[in-house]
C-alpha cells in the first residue's frame, strides 16, 4: 500500500503542477494556479499520516517506510527547484519568456551552483533522516528497524557524494577553453 501511495504522490505531483502551469500561462490565471501549486505539499503531508498510521497498526518498519521519508524529504528538498526549473522552460515556450538560465560552465561561478546543488540535496538527506529517526523513535526498540537505519545510511551517501563533487568544483575548477587566434599550442 506505501509503494502504491508514493506512486500516486509523484503521478500527483506532476498532475497538479501541470494543471498549476497550464492555469498560470495557457488560462491566464494566476491566482488559481498558485492555489493548485500549494496543493502538492498535502500529498506529502497525506504520505506521512499514512506511513505513520501504518507503523501504529503495528506493520514491520521496511523499505517501503523508509522509502516513503525519503520521498517526502527529496520533495522537501528538490521540490522548489524542480518546479522553478520546469515552470522557466514553460515560460520560455509557451508565454514568451526569457530562455532559461543555464547553469555556469566554468571557474568559481560553476563551483557556487555546484554547492548551492549540493545544499539542495543536503536538506533533502537530511530531512529524510530526520523522519526516518522519528520513525525510529516511534517504532520504538521492539520493532526491527534496520531497514530504516540502512535508508540513513543511504542518505548520508547522497550527503557525501554531493558535499565531494562541490569540493571538486572547488579545488580543481573547470577552466573555460582557450580560443581565439594566436592561442597556444
Amino acid at each position: 500500500m506505501i509503494v502504491t501511495l508514493i506512486v500516486l504522490c509523484e503521478v500527483g505531483f506532476w498532475v497538479l503542477l501541470a494543471a498549476g502551469l497550464a492555469l498560470r500561462y495557457l488560462a491566464k490565471k494566476p491566482g488559481p494556479a498558485v492555489a493548485v501549486l500549494l496543493c502538492e505539499p498535502l500529498l506529502e503531508v497525506v504520505l506521512l499520516v499514512v506511513t505513520a498510521i501504518d507503523l501504529k497498526n503495528g506493520a514491520e518498519p521496511d523499505w517501503k517506510h523508509g522509502l516513503a521519508a525519503v520521498y517526502i524529504g527529496f520533495t522537501v528538498g528538490l521540490g522548489h527547484s524542480t518546479i522553478t526549473w520546469v515552470d522557466a522552460r514553460i515560460a520560455h515556450r509557451f508565454a514568451g519568456g526569457p530562455p532559461p538560465e543555464r547553469p555556469p560552465k566554468y571557474g568559481m561561478a560553476r563551483a557556487v551552483h555546484e554547492w548551492r546543488v549540493a545544499a539542495r540535496w543536503t536538506v533533502a538527506a537530511a530531512t529524510a533522516m530526520a523522519l526516518l529517526q522519528a520513525a525510529i523513535w516511534y517504532v520504538g526498540g521492539d520493532g526491527d528497524t534496520g531497514s530504516l537505519r540502512m535508508w540513513q545510511q543511504k542518505m548520508l551517501w547522497v550527503i557525501g557524494i554531493n558535499l565531494i563533487i562541490g569540493v571538486g568544483y572547488t579545488v580543481f575548477p573547470k577552466r573555460e577553453p582557450r580560443s581565439g587566434v594566436g592561442a597556444g599550442r
